[in-house]
């Protein structure tokens, strides 16, 4: 009986901890799902990609989770932190509407100088991911090349998808009031509202929506992933890539999501791109049609037509098994076969067009 009430009492908890902790986000109204309904992606309560996608293609998923869990590569953390080169927000401040430069803080948080602006993509900028920390991957290094805090004025944060690595509720709480614009996949509004940003600084879009800053087009394009912050809420909100267009560059984010026919479409329809940020890691047989694996990448950034490649999703955190290194090995390796450009920045250094581009092997 005692058992029995200590289940009880656990389960009870357990409940009351998925109402409550902020971190699971909102829920959308009935009118804003028979919204989503319209936008052609969405089915029975739920989003979906272009083409069959399965989240994962083990047939046994607990020794999925037993092998990441108990036998991981014996690489898959580095030994000690990584390269890191602090990022002065005076620097960031002080730019003219020409240069373009992309900063990449690991992961896939980036911060986007582009027609004067400041854009910061998927700003995962905290040392522990989601409301269960002890049981979520850690950050490698315990310090950034420059806080939320420091980051000066930012004309808008993009969203690709609502994964806690991704999707930050401590860096938007940090943020949200130095941010003119958040533009997000349909669906992500109500965790920004939960999270105390004004409604009217939410922008929430639908594939093939554009925004506009001046001098500068935010478009929002497919990917092939999937969505969710707790176990009742998969697939409620939508996934996506980004397009950035000035009056004479243009730049891509993927987001995150498995290697499909929605990178030629782009391309053809937006490219060529100046930089494209391509996802590259966390990649596994087990879950092949929601992430590239690092040739796949490469390819992608073909298909978008791409001059110069900057891989992330990688060098942050532990999320599949495989050596933390593989990813820019195997994707250096495959950009040098097909003759792709590819910069290989540390964290916190800045690519700036027009200049000499970071490609030091800094990982080795």
């Amino acid at each position: 009986m005692a058992t029995s009430s200590s289940i009880g009492v656990v389960l009870v908890a357990a409940v009351a901890f998925v109402a409550l902790s902020p971190q699971l986000g909102g829920k959308p109204t009935k009118t804003e799902q028979q919204a989503y309904a319209q936008s052609g992606h969405y089915r029975k309560g739920e989003f979906v990609n272009l083409v069959p996608t399965s989240v994962s293609t083990s047939r046994n998923t607990l020794a999925t989770i037993w092998t990441f869990l108990f036998h991981k590569d014996p690489h898959a953390k580095p030994k000690g932190p990584l390269p890191l080169l602090p990022l002065d927000s005076l620097a960031i401040t002080r730019k003219t509407p020409e240069l373009v430069r992309v900063t990449w803080f690991g992961h896939s948080a980036s911060l986007v100088e582009l027609a004067g602006h400041n854009i910061l993509l998927d700003p995962m900028l905290s040392m522990e991911m989601g409301p269960v920390s002890w049981a979520t991957p850690n950050r490698y290094n315990r310090s950034l090349a420059i806080t939320p805090e420091k980051l000066p004025p930012i004309a808008a944060v993009l969203i690709s998808h609502d994964h806690y690595d991704h999707l930050d509720y401590e860096t938007v709480r940090k943020i949200k009031d130095k941010v003119g614009r958040f533009f997000v996949p349909l669906g992500i509004g109500p965790h920004l509202r939960r999270w105390g940003v004004a409604p009217e600084r939410i922008t929430e879009m639908n594939w093939g929506d554009s925004a506009q800053l001046p001098g500068l087009t935010v478009r929002c394009t497919p990917s092939r992933h999937f969505s969710g912050r707790g176990l009742g809420n998969q697939n409620s909100t939508l996934w996506s890539s980004w397009v950035l267009q000035s009056a004479t560059k243009r730049v891509f984010y993927s987001g995150d999501g498995g290697y499909g026919p929605h990178f030629a479409t782009i391309g053809a329809a937006y490219g060529p791109f100046d930089l494209a940020l391509m996802e590259c890691g966390q990649y596994d047989a087990n879950w092949a049609e929601i992430h590239m694996r690092p040739e796949q990448s490469v390819q992608a950034a073909r298909d978008v037509q791409a001059r110069l490649m900057l891989p992330v999703h990688w060098a942050a955190f532990t999320e599949a098994n495989h050596a933390w290194t593989d990813p820019i090995e195997r994707a250096t390796a495959e950009a040098q076969r097909l003759g792709q450009p590819i910069t290989t920045p540390r964290l916190g250094e800045p690519v700036t067009l027009g200049t000499a581009l970071p490609n030091a092997r800094w990982w080795e």
